[in-house]
């Protein structure tokens, strides 16, 4: 078969930092015929000045530059724009390792009734590189079914077939912002084979003016509307306003309703033919862990303890939360310094098993 096109859908909003190292990374990528349609969302700092710069050496980038529309029109205007047989989608703070796109795009020939494809991810972090590592899920789960209970890509990593996908569904939902890529995935995953290229092949960058990291309570109601509007459908809850409701505001209420609520969905799954069940548990026990992070970044110790008491997965922790958690329901202010504690011991581990960047990545021009 011919060497197919790959469109690349860059969206680019103030990413003047970024934006140079993800250019290139595409630019350089083993699979040549690939054109790079980045969109300037409206950026007041030096953003399209750099993507000029790398237009004028390269004639595979193509910009748009405009006012302020949001991604979810920036993504789907670069849909429309889009020629290849393959749509990649790119963050313009994040990098793709060289050999990203050959990887994929032989997947795709491999497997030509294959509808979406994404990868694993390292994570940038500042000037170091903390090795992904292939997760079990992946191996053990139906897609399908993991789709209903969260993002199973990341969406930096993820290359679209348009010959398998229609046209018509192949777009953002406005509906869901923040967490538009979920809504996608799960749409096409329902209806065609989709598959995870199980090694790193995007280093995602962590900083603190990613939308990731500024839209996060946004993103989580979206991701709980999501949920909620999966499972009934599939006829595995009866009240869908309990994610709403935890989603709005974390209380003792809300809190105890969304454990039952927990509960209730793994009674049901309990019931469900063996050969689907084992897939609907995963995806249910990683919906668990959802919650008890949404409950634990509110910082109040006592709603985790009830939380974790009333679904009865203590067990399910790491074993410094649950110690440090254990003395919530009487001292929640030891539970608050031990588990500062804890986070901070996090941040060296990842420091101490992270390793320079420059011994993983190729070298990208500054701006």
């Amino acid at each position: 078969m011919p060497t197919p096109l790959v469109s690349v859908v860059l969206p680019v909003y103030n990413a003047e930092p970024y934006v140079a190292a993800a250019i290139e990374s595409l630019l350089r990528q083993e699979h040549e015929r690939l054109e790079v349609i980045a969109i300037d969302d409206g950026s007041t700092d030096r953003s399209r000045d750099i993507l000029e710069r790398y237009r004028k050496a390269d004639a595979r980038l193509s910009i748009i530059s405009r006012e302020n529309r949001g991604l979810i029109s920036t993504l789907n205007e670069g849909l429309a724009l889009a020629n290849g047989e393959l749509v990649a989608r790119m963050d313009a703070d994040d990098i793709a390792y060289p050999s990203r796109l050959s990887r994929q795009v032989a997947l795709f020939a491999k497997e030509p009734r294959l509808a979406l494809c994404g990868t694993g991810i390292d994570m940038l972090i500042g000037n170091r590189v903390l090795r992904g590592k292939p997760n079990p899920v992946y191996q053990t789960g139906s897609l399908r079914i993991l789709s209903l209970f969260f993002t199973i890509f990341m969406h930096s990593t993820v290359v679209y077939n348009r010959q398998v996908i229609p046209e018509e569904m192949l777009r953002y939902d406005p509906n869901y912002v923040h967490a538009e890529d979920f809504d996608l995935f799960r749409r096409i995953a329902d209806r065609f084979p989709v598959h995870m290229l199980d090694e790193a092949l995007v280093a995602y960058r962590i900083h603190e003016d990613s939308v990731t990291s500024k839209h996060k309570r946004q993103m989580r109601r979206t991701h709980l509307t999501i949920v909620a509007q999966n499972l009934a459908r599939e006829a595995l809850v009866a009240d869908s306003g309990v994610l709403q409701a935890i989603g709005a505001t974390v209380t003792s209420e809300t809190v105890a309703r969304s454990a039952d609520w927990i509960l209730e969905l793994e009674r049901k799954i309990s019931a469900l033919p063996a050969e689907v069940r084992h897939a609907y548990e995963e995806g249910a026990l990683c919906f668990f862990y959802f919650l008890y992070q949404l409950i634990a970044d509110e910082e109040q110790p006592r709603l985790t303890h009830e939380f974790l008491t009333r679904t009865g997965k203590w067990g399910l922790i790491r074993r410094r939360e649950r110690y440090g958690l254990l003395a919530a329901a009487r001292a929640p202010w030891c539970s608050l310094v031990s588990l500062a504690a804890s986070k901070r011991l996090d941040r060296l581990a990842r420091r101490l098993q992270s390793v320079p960047a420059a011994t993983v990545l190729p070298e990208y021009g500054s701006n």
